[in-house]
């Protein structure tokens, strides 16, 4: 291609970059014309509505920018990133992302429509979420003492649910089996909600899920927690031990909610919208609603959401190799 021809290519590169800078570089008191919006892959009402709204609103006052969040549900949060990665890289555009989309997608689907590296780029954690072991009335076990004798007691004592295939409960569930000595057998679900019926009916002796799905019937009485997945116990629920503090080393795991922008947009643009959802997520107000969601609040540099991103792709690629599972 000769210089010439890449002069109109330059020129609108140019032109949009300087659009996007103009946009962020308003004078103080401004307000921009026009909105930043949230996309999130699940329903309004979930835990992802929630928390991208709880920084949504806080985003509002820092910016002095109108914020709307869209939710576009669909194929477990993988449909939004598709559409996300295709918006324009100016800052005006963000995605709330879980684990299940940012890492543990990349891993299970071969013919996925976007590349986590490719598309997209870190722009700050907002929240980690541990998982849960929990039983029902379909199990004697009331501690994760009991309930590893009674596996062993019986194969037909096996079986445990998650909220899908090809989720991190899905995987996290055949990381304690393999940790205990015992292979299970997963029940998948279509969604949180049915799992949660057929444990409290014991149809299902016991379900791994996030913390966060668990907190209420847990206390309710409804089923039991049995230790939970991170290095420390969780603020959510403090009577229930870690995994590791009941000698189980090898089984930790957290999934994290994280904001991610298209490939592309500016740096300053980046470390803009760092610094306000981080002081979004450090508010106390942001802080006791995320805890109250199940959700444990952690934010931090760009660069640091990056190494995470890596670390947890390091942690969960051996599981999911180990497990055979594809999602096509």
């Amino acid at each position: 291609m000769s210089p010439r021809n890449c002069l109109p290519r330059l020129a609108a590169c140019l032109a949009a970059t300087a659009t996007a800078f103009t946009a962020w570089a308003l004078p103080a008191g401004a307000q921009s014309e026009r909105p930043l919006r949230i996309l999130v892959g699940y329903p309004a009402g979930g835990t992802a509505d929630l928390a991208a709204r709880l920084v949504g609103d806080k985003l509002r006052e820092t910016l002095n920018q109108n914020v709307v969040v869209e939710n576009k549900p669909g194929a477990g949060g993988r449909l939004v990133m598709d559409y996300a990665r295709m918006q324009p890289a100016d800052g005006h555009t963000l995605v709330v992302a879980n684990s299940a989309v940012m890492t543990i997608a990349p891993l299970v689907y071969r013919k996925l429509n976007y590349d986590i590296q490719r598309d997209f780029v870190p722009v700050a954690q907002a929240a980690n979420f541990q998982l849960a072991l929990a039983t029902g009335p379909g199990s004697p076990a009331r501690s994760l003492k009991d309930y590893v004798a009674w596996l062993k007691a019986g194969p037909q004592n096996n079986s445990y649910a998650s909220p899908a295939l090809g989720s991190i409960p899905h995987f996290f569930g055949l990381m304690i089996g393999k940790q205990v000595g015992v292979e299970m057998l997963h029940v998948p679900f279509n969604g949180s909600a049915p799992l949660m019926s057929a444990l409290v009916g014991g149809q299902v002796p016991a379900s791994v899920d996030t913390l966060a799905d668990l907190t209420e019937m847990h206390r309710a009485g409804k089923v039991r927690v049995l230790a939970t997945s991170g290095t420390q116990r969780s603020v959510a629920l403090p009577d229930v031990p870690t995994f590791t503090e009941l000698g189980y080393k090898g089984i930790e795991g957290e999934g994290r909610y994280g904001v991610l922008a298209p490939a592309g947009t500016p740096r300053p643009v980046l470390d803009k919208l760092n610094a306000a959802i981080v002081k979004a997520v450090q508010s106390p107000d942001v802080r006791d609603k995320f805890l109250k969601l199940g959700l444990e609040p952690a934010t931090g540099t760009a660069d640091a959401f990056a190494g995470l991103l890596k670390a947890d792709t390091a942690r969960w690629a051996p599981v999911v190799k180990a497990s055979g599972y594809t999602g096509d």
